[in-house]
């Protein structure tokens, strides 16, 4: 108890502290009229600068036509007998909802309808909607729950539509601003997870309950089918389909990589005896699709840390696992992407990060696989798949490559190219290298490189890294048209680091950037910059780095932890506060990621290099950009708007640009990605060239 009592006490004392020492709080005021001055002050001294760069009209122009351009891809949603798409061109500014039948859209010329114009709604409704997905009704999908955000956040009005009378429908499901979600059970039942009214809500902000809810009921009233506690990162529900068998799901997320597989079966949940931190991908042929995160010990075997195996899946349900391994990858492997069709299960596979793509059958109680004779050396990301078929699309891209679409039928194992973007620069001119670099503790980390064929070696190269570190989110290579316009073809050279946090190579790969670990990630990066320069390919004063969001934090560590080796720092969406980041919107969700900083044990790492609490006076830092969005509801506005304050008054010059709206992806229109793209390598120009 006493233990209990001191613990207590130091957090208290701790929160006083940090209240007492930050002189900045009131900036994470979203709406505050002096908050809004401040943003005001600091995004006119940016567009004064940076918007009046020479190259500035230029790269807006171009990558606006880009993002504009009518020979953009079409990625297809299908549902039932039609390919669903949502379109933003010069003409829809906010966007068009449409479809249009699968057999038009195959022949590739499709016939479009428009089911929902985003900017005729958000005139009548004086709202800034964005569109942010839908989901239909099986197996006619002649309803859907569409998703709108009022500027783009993560928050979203679920809303019922007719499909065939393009309307919305009258006294149909609506929910209000909700982080949760909502799926069709059957025409007039819905699983919702969703802001049910005081204390349902986790301390992240997203549902700690899950309802069933009967047309014609009010929502207050619908079943509660499960409840988690306030300290859950949230609770959702969804529909697994396997053929025409469906089942109702529940994840009770307890912390981002942890979590509890619940069924809805016979009027019951039951709880699935699965790794909680083994997050099921689908169910196919009675066979529940698992990837594993960790080691999973059972009936006397090991399934490898990284594997995928299937469960039969009714025997599950009753308490008996029966389990067949489908693929273990190697220690230079990882799954980056599962998906099924009606009767193949589709695997993309990373291999020192460039991809391979494999079909799965289980026939006669065991699984056999046959690859899939994709383009080779780049990133195949499967962007399509219809439940009812084996016909699915997926797309092939790597840095000078024109993103492709594939049409493909996993039945026969043929594909044929859909659609192609067109080049938009001279990728002939440019070479892709990928290389190692050894870090601190001896693990060599991958790194891609694109840069003109023949440049010279002196270290004079302007060269722009970006690299993300968290989540075990993979960074692959990506066609780099707006990159390849606004940076390659002005003598700029680009690099993709797959440094450790990614998933890049498997669970172990993240687990050795999480936490108390944290410091690893930062020591990659630190290791393929020096390589860079060690191999003359650039230097300090010509290389800057990107990232966004987490990686805006890797960012804000790598210029206050080492402002020697960099001259230019994107910090896009940034977390920068790490003391307060979890009492900010989603931030509670993350601890499972970087630790809780009110537990003095895990601040004691986390202080090491939290950049608002790492900043120095006195310090050659460079000139670093921030952005971010006023409508950011997953991470907060404030820790950008927060560092530029301190690093202001402590005379050091920044540069600030925060978008009104967009949310957590910065924009909502073209119009304000070219702007963003444009002041962000005007800014790389100034500063690297």
């Amino acid at each position: 108890m006493k233990k209990y009592i001191l613990l207590l006490v130091t957090c208290i004392l701790s929160q006083t502290i940090q209240a007492q020492e930050d002189n900045y709080l009131w900036l994470e005021e979203v709406d505050g009229k002096k908050s809004l001055e401040f943003v005001a002050e600091q995004n006119k001294a940016t567009l004064a600068e940076l918007g009046t760069a020479e190259a500035y009209q230029s790269m807006y122009d171009k990558s606006l036509a880009i993002y504009n351009s009518s020979e953009k891809i079409a990625y297809p949603t299908i549902h039932g007998d039609f390919a669903y798409n949502f379109w933003q061109d010069e003409d829809h500014i906010r966007g068009i909802w449409r479809r249009s039948s699968l057999e038009s859209f195959i022949s590739g010329n499709p016939i479009w309808e428009t089911l929902l114009d985003i900017d005729a709604l958000s005139k009548k409704d004086d709202k800034k909607w964005v569109y942010k997905g839908s989901t239909g009704l099986y197996p006619d999908y002649n309803r859907f729950l569409v998703q709108l955000s009022d500027g783009g956040g993560d928050a979203v009005l679920i809303k019922e539509f007719d499909v065939q009378k393009k309307q919305f429908i009258e006294n149909g499901f609506s929910i209000e601003d909700t982080k949760g979600g909502a799926e069709y059970i059957d025409e007039n039942t819905l699983i919702v997870a969703s802001d049910f009214g005081e204390g349902t809500l986790t301390t992240s902000g997203y549902p700690r309950q899950v309802k069933l809810w009967k047309r014609g009921t009010l929502l207050e009233d619908a079943q509660l089918i499960h409840e988690g506690e306030t300290t859950d990162v949230g609770n959702w529900g969804f529909v697994f389909r396997d053929g025409s068998q469906a089942y109702t799901m529940i994840v009770h997320g307890i912390t981002f990589f942890t979590n509890r597989v619940l069924v809805w079966h016979n009027n019951k949940a039951i709880a699935l005896d699965i790794p909680n931190d083994a997050m099921p991908a689908g169910i196919l042929n009675n066979q529940m699709i698992l990837q594993l995160k960790s080691d999973w010990s059972v009936n006397s075997k090991t399934y490898k840390t990284g594997s995928v195996i299937s469960l039969n899946f009714k025997e599950l349900l009753k308490g008996t696992k029966e389990i067949q391994l489908i693929i273990e990858p190697d220690e230079f492997s990882s799954i980056s992407q599962l998906a099924t069709t009606k009767n193949k299960l589709l695997i993309s596979l990373l291999t020192d990060v460039t991809s391979q793509l494999h079909l799965y059958s289980f026939e006669n109680k065991k699984w056999s696989s046959e690859k899939v004779n994709a383009p080779d050396f780049g990133s195949i990301y499967i962007a399509g798949t219809n439940n009812l078929t084996d016909q699915y699309f997926f797309e092939f891209t790597n840095f000078t490559t024109p993103t492709t679409l594939y049409y493909a039928d996993a039945g026969k194992n043929t594909f044929e190219i859909y659609k192609s973007l067109p080049a938009y620069f001279d990728a002939n001119t440019y070479e892709i290298q990928q290389h190692k670099a050894k870090s601190k503790d001896g693990t060599m980390v991958p790194y891609f490189m694109v840069g003109a064929k023949g440049m010279n070696y002196d270290g004079s190269n302007p060269t722009l890294m970006y690299a993300y570190g968290g989540f075990e989110a993979s960074q692959s290579p990506f066609y780099a048209s707006t990159f390849g316009v606004s940076w390659l073809d002005k003598g700029g050279v680009f690099v993709l680091a797959n440094i450790r946090g990614g998933g890049e190579y498997g669970p172990k790969w993240h687990q050795d950037g999480m936490k108390e670990k944290r410091q690893n990630v930062f020591d990659d990066l630190y290791a393929v910059t020096e390589d860079l320069i060690t191999r003359k390919i650039s230097s300090p004063k010509h290389l800057g780095v990107m990232g966004g969001s987490n990686g805006g934090l890797l960012v804000g560590v790598a210029f206050t932890q080492r402002p020697d080796l960099y001259n230019a720092v994107v910090c896009q969406v940034p977390l920068l506060d790490m003391q307060r980041y979890n009492k900010l919107l989603a931030g509670a969700s993350w601890m499972g990621e970087f630790g809780n900083p009110d537990i003095p044990e895990e601040w004691a790492y986390i202080k090491k290099y939290s950049p608002y609490h790492n900043l120095k006076e006195g310090m050659e830092y460079p000139e670093v950009f921030f952005t971010t969005s006023t409508r950011d509801d997953r991470v907060h506005p404030g820790h950008a708007r927060k560092m530029v304050a301190k690093m202001n008054d402590m005379g050091y010059k920044t540069y600030y640009y925060e978008n009104t709206e967009g949310g957590h992806a910065g924009s909502s229109t073209n119009e304000q990605r070219a702007k963003s793209h444009a002041l962000t390598f005007s800014y790389l120009l100034k500063k690297l060239k």
